[in-house]
């Protein structure tokens, strides 16, 4: 007969971290975000303000402009990320020439840390020295510079977020396509359905589950990209994503509003839980309909 606090007791470990690493940070940022807070102010301590700080924000220019930019951002990459991805893995379905080198090439940019990322790609693209600026010049006659043209830096880190994701993508979507069972595919073919019946009608009802999945975390990655953007255009234009704006909040070279840059936090965290929910309840949604 099993026991239910031997269950307990194996949990509490993990339950422990996640109360002290998870749900403590969490309720401390909820705390400071109904307060005035510098640090470094000349009167240390918190001052209590209600809702002050989440009135301010609705009206706050820049945190609004952080937010459309960060969705214009995420939308592009993921959509890209996720197009690339299945394509990829279909291919890697099939048996191809350098096939296993191609596999390990291909996960070479999930190695790399995303600090490192944006200062590889600060050095591709840096004005006089990076060869995308140069090649551009001399094949295009196109003047690439991402600290003057926002469109165009908003555009390179949504190609650097492609390049350094699209392999966890591929790595996703090839689980799952190795997953379908062969029989209802065969069947389908056999029925006389073409491939993209075969795509839309069964191998895209069985890869939801991870398809779902994969766009949940690279949401929530999109949303709080700050480091591989920082070190490409250091929050210039067109890189000011929702990340870099409550950096330079928080940050004691600027403001260093812990109180405000928390409930910026908060209303991010929020806007990140609605996104994805809003993305399952259509996805589940469809797949209601569909079997009904």
């Amino acid at each position: 007969m099993r026991n239910p606090r031997v269950g307990w007791a194996l949990l509490s470990p993990t339950l422990i971290i996640l109360l002290i690493f998870g749900f403590a940070p969490f309720v401390y940022v909820l705390v400071v975000g109904f307060f005035d807070w510098n640090v470094f102010a000349a009167e240390d301590g918190l001052r209590f303000n209600g809702l002050d700080n989440f009135r301010r924000l609705v009206f706050d220019e820049l945190f609004l402009s952080s937010v459309g930019l960060t969705i214009r951002f995420a939308v592009f990459a993921i959509a890209s990320e996720i197009v690339l991805g299945f394509a990829l893995a279909q291919m890697l379905t099939r048996n191809f020439p350098g096939k296993s080198l191609f596999r390990i090439i291909h996960t070479f940019p999930l190695m790399v840390a995303p600090i490192a990322v944006g200062a590889i790609w600060r050095l591709l693209v840096i004005p006089g020295f990076g060869p995308v600026p140069f090649f551009l010049d001399r094949w295009f006659d196109l003047t690439y510079q991402i600290g003057t043209y926002p469109d165009q830096a908003l555009m390179t880190s949504v190609i650097m977020d492609i390049w350094h994701w699209t392999p966890f993508v591929t790595l996703t979507m090839l689980a799952g396509l190795s997953s379908i069972p062969r029989e209802p595919v065969e069947q389908a073919k056999v029925d006389g359905a073409n491939r993209l019946q075969v795509f839309w009608y069964v191998t895209l009802p069985f890869l939801r589950p991870v398809l779902l999945t994969t766009v949940f975390i690279r949401i929530m990655d999109a949303i709080r990209t700050v480091d591989e953007v920082w070190m490409l255009a250091g929050g210039g234009p067109g890189t000011r994503f929702t990340g870099i704006y409550i950096w330079r909040v928080t940050s004691p070279a600027a403001s260093a509003d812990w109180g405000y840059g928390s409930s910026v936090s908060l209303i991010t965290l929020y806007l990140t839980i609605v996104l994805c929910w809003l993305l399952f309840i259509a996805i589940s949604g469809r797949r209601k309909g569909e079997v009904e």
